[in-house]
């Protein structure tokens, strides 16, 4: 009865580009991925932020979605510091950088199934890494 009540209800991704680019990352895990990026959607209470999400595969044959969350939480820091704001751009950044740091720490495929989180300590890292 009050099932319907407790589900999250999902929102639907925006800003996927009309013709998805196949990329390749070598990971230092050994593994080589493929992924390509399937647009994001706001975080949902509690946190609020950026979900993005690609579609990533270890070996060409299987396919799952991995989600990098990009919350407010984790840039207030940086951007109280600077005294700006990150634009949308900037943000994707930091989650293509957190999904390639990801591909390197985990050492198995199957901890890519786990969502990322954009974690405040490398917020700073990310972004002298950009050259932001």
């Amino acid at each position: 009865m009050f099932k319907g009540l407790f589900q999250r209800k999902s929102v639907p991704l925006t800003g996927a580009p009309p013709v998805r680019r196949l990329k390749t990352y070598s990971a230092q895990s050994g593994y080589v991925y493929q992924y390509s990026y399937e647009g994001y959607r706001p975080l949902i209470a509690p946190e609020t932020g950026i979900e993005f999400v690609f579609s990533i595969s270890p070996d060409r044959k299987n396919w799952h979605a991995t989600a990098v969350l990009v919350s407010d939480a984790s840039l207030n820091g940086w951007e109280q510091a600077h005294e700006r704001q990150l634009s949308s751009t900037e943000r994707y950044a930091l989650a293509k950088m957190a999904l390639f740091q990801a591909f390197d720490e985990r050492a198995l495929p199957e901890q890519m199934k786990e969502a990322i989180r954009l974690r405040h300590a490398d917020v700073d890292a990310i972004i002298e890494t950009l050259g932001l």
